[in-house]
């Protein structure tokens, strides 16, 4: 019996078949590439474990005709449960008693996300500096505006004179909280164990106090999750500004379902790590409008009316100091937002 132990470590999905195109072995990024688990899929032909396989049998095919290894490139792939996949992959015959057929897959459109996700972060750190030096040029002379009308209050007799100075002096106050939620993600983390299940129930409960009419929020939790290795007040800050952003789309009045799973063979960062975290916040409001998709995460951009835009880009900020990324998907009626979190990524850095 050959040993296919080697192939496990892989990162790109491999499957083996023998002469019936039966699945004789798949590695840990297939199962997860393909959505597949091994124990229920070994055994079976490849038509039981794609919707629509017909590419992959027509290069088996040629690969056996022209005996040598046949590429093909940009396929797209659909799943079993629906979903659908760009790949390219190679089919490669071995001489082995008895002989079998290996195909190597690569995601094509993970490549591409990967590649949004480096430019993103990249215009992020350029935001995250620029508006740090602006915050600081900001906080000095808007402290000395408040003071001047404080001082200006306690002279001014009049009552319609002082209340305009109070209007100052609340503009100050608010301009100054904008400011220091534009510099907090500059705490460095404070990292211990936690239970993501706890982060999300103290959202939970904060979410349903705010809005204690025609909001639900359902729960659909893997309990069996290992411990998490992060910042906790960090990633409750996170998850409650997707949470309340939901909301607002929502006019406070919908439903938000908060989702864990395990996630097997990420790659975060251009970092490889075998178990990461998935939590998915899924709410059934209007969705992010189209003009504001590829820059939701920049802050100061925002689809509501008097909208900051700072919770977002808190959020996505907070979990890349995790090692973690956050993405969403959308369209009117389901928007829902994905946050991966490795599980061993900090202590992997001490």
């Amino acid at each position: 019996m050959l040993n296919f132990s080697g192939l496990e470590l892989l990162e790109t999905a491999v499957l083996v078949l023998d002469q019936a195109s039966t699945m004789r072995y798949l590695n840990p990024a297939a199962e997860t590439l393909f959505e597949l688990n091994a124990r229920e899929t070994l055994g079976r032909p490849l038509s039981a474990c794609f919707s629509e396989p017909q590419e992959i049998l027509a290069a088996l095919d040629a690969a056996e005709k022209q005996n040598a290894s046949v590429t093909e490139h940009d396929v797209a792939l659909a799943l079993r449960l629906g979903n659908t996949i760009h790949v390219s992959f190679t089919v490669k015959h071995i001489d082995t008693p008895p002989p079998l057929v290996v195909l190597e897959f690569r995601q094509t459109d993970q490549q591409r996300k990967i590649a949004n996700e480096e430019r993103l972060a990249a215009q992020q750190q350029a935001n995250r500096q620029l508006i740090r030096n602006l915050a600081h040029e900001i906080k000095n002379p808007l402290g000395g505006i408040r003071g001047a009308a404080q001082l200006l209050r306690h002279e001014l007799s009049t009552p319609a004179l002082r209340e305009y100075t109070q209007v100052i002096t609340d503009e100050a106050d608010r301009l100054q909280s904008l400011l220091d939620r534009l510099l907090t993600p500059h705490r460095l983390p404070q990292v211990a164990e936690l239970n993501i299940h706890e982060v999300l129930e103290r959202v939970r409960s904060v979410v349903l106090a705010e809005v204690p009419n025609g909001l639900a929020v359902r729960r659909d939790y893997d309990t069996s999750l290992p411990p998490l290795y992060g910042d906790k007040e960090q990633l409750i800050q996170a998850v409650l500004n997707i949470v309340r952003n939901a909301v607002q789309a929502m006019q406070g009045a919908g439903e938000i379902v908060l989702r864990t799973r395990i996630a097997r063979q990420v790659t975060l960062n251009r970092r490889r790590y075998p178990l990461a975290l998935r939590v998915e916040i899924a709410d059934n409001g209007p969705g992010v409008p189209e003009q504001i998709r590829d820059t939701l995460f920049y802050p100061l951009v925002s689809a509501r009316p008097g909208g900051t835009g700072i919770g977002l880009h808190l959020a996505h900020t907070f979990v890349l100091q995790h090692n973690g990324a956050i993405e969403f998907e959308s369209e009117p009626g389901r928007t829902t937002f994905i946050l991966t979190l490795p599980l061993n990524g900090w202590r992997d850095e001490t």
